[in-house]
């Protein structure tokens, strides 16, 4: 149930970045969406899962080998004293939309100017060896998970992982035409924010899934207990986050402003995953407003250092994914600062370089943006030869 509710979180990033692309660009972006979806389920069956879950001879070098075994023997659970005690295609499955959520977060950076077949490559590399070396080094035991490092849901392992790739790609491939013209940055509002609207409420119901279904197991009162406390601050630090966000927004630009509102809620959504159960509903809040209060003058910021980030992901995602993983220090009796900012510092260095170096892999050999005359035009009929709004389309 989890995990269905995770991969419902796919059409709440679709329906999101949908809405905050002009309308030339709409069907590019959601093909995009549900086809990582589907390359992500394929690749973290051939090989992504057992890089992640496979052991490996040391906690820094995962193990290597191709496709799902065989599900866990009635025998082998009774006889494991509990030490087996969920299915491993269950766990497969839930595991899966994570990296698609992970691989989501990229689309929406690089929206606007990149090629379709770019991206889905870089997408096969992300989803079947990027993403499941670090979420070994961390959820497969590896050597972070030794150090103490900690990532209830993953601000980090998912999160972050997401936005360092994006920042990767946005550097390779540039800005939008037109956005910093003159030395000025020029807004470029979305298309349709009743559409960004509803993709988050999706998003903050998936998140349940998300970081509920993290908790693994539901066997005994005091692990019921704990799926309703993750529920709990999972939703509190997303109104925390959304509230303070709206309020920033009108002190700084004295209006109210929508998309400012969404991505709190998803920044308070992020910054609490990393550790949604040991905290108390009021001071899961209070990590989901300074969440809301950091993500409004990170996208002001790198819209100024001419970043150019269509719907904030790598503000949402990363920073406040870093801002989340740092929280832990405080909000759980376990965690050390020394742990959590050397998780950050490995998780950005491996992912965002070697993202990098794929990027520029890809740009070598097809290149990864369009056309000039095809951006004007809109990626939808270049890339997709269709339009959603075919009879307002604003060229």
């Amino acid at each position: 149930m989890s995990g269905a509710l995770v991969m419902w979180m796919a059409c709440g990033f679709a329906m999101l970045e949908a809405g905050l692309v002009r309308s030339k660009n709409v069907v590019e972006i959601l093909t995009k969406n549900i086809a990582l979806y589907a390359i992500a389920s394929i690749m973290y069956m051939v090989v992504g899962y057992n890089i992640m879950y496979g052991g490996g001879p040391n906690g820094f070098i995962p193990g290597f080998s191709f496709l799902l075994g065989a599900d866990n023997a009635v025998d082998a659970v009774l006889s494991s004293g509990g030490d087996i005690y969920y299915s491993t295609l269950s766990d497969f499955f839930f595991q899966v939309v994570f990296v698609g959520a992970a691989m989501s977060i990229v689309s929406g950076a690089v929206a606007e100017r990149m090629k379709l077949w770019s991206f889905l490559l870089f997408a096969i590399v992300l989803t079947g060896f990027i993403y499941p070396v670090e979420g070994y080094w961390k959820w497969g035991g590896g050597f972070l998970d030794g150090l103490g490092f900690l990532d209830f849901a993953g601000s980090g392992v998912v999160h972050l992982c997401g936005a360092s790739a994006a920042l990767a790609g946005v550097l390779i491939l540039g800005a939008r035409k037109g956005k910093y013209e003159g030395g000025k940055v020029k807004a470029i509002p979305g298309s349709n924010l009743p559409l960004a609207t509803l993709g988050t409420f999706i998003l903050w119901m998936g998140w349940f899934g998300f970081n509920g279904g993290s908790e693994l197991m539901i066997s005994n009162i005091e692990e019921a207990n704990a799926v309703s406390m993750v529920f709990v601050n999972t939703n509190m630090a997303a109104a925390g986050g959304l509230v303070a966000a709206l309020l920033l927004s009108q002190l700084w630009f004295g209006k109210a402003d929508l998309t400012m509102a969404l991505n709190g809620a998803l920044a308070g959504l992020v910054a609490i995953t990393a550790e949604p159960l040991t905290p108390t509903p009021l001071l899961a809040t209070l990590v989901g407003v300074i969440g809301g209060m950091i993500v409004v003058p990170s996208i002001v910021f790198i819209d100024k250092a001419r970043v150019d980030d269509p719907v904030g992901a790598i503000s949402v995602h990363g920073v406040v994914g870093i801002w989340g993983l740092i929280a832990v220090a405080f909000t759980n009796p376990d965690g050390s600062l020394v742990a959590q900012l050397t998780g950050i510092g490995v998780i950005f260095g491996w992912v965002f370089g070697t993202s990098i170096v794929v990027w520029s892999i890809i740009k070598g050999i097809i290149g990864i943006r369009v056309s000039e005359e095809e951006e004007l035009e809109g990626v939808d009929i270049g890339e997709c030869g269709l339009e959603a709004y075919p009879e307002f389309t604003n060229k």
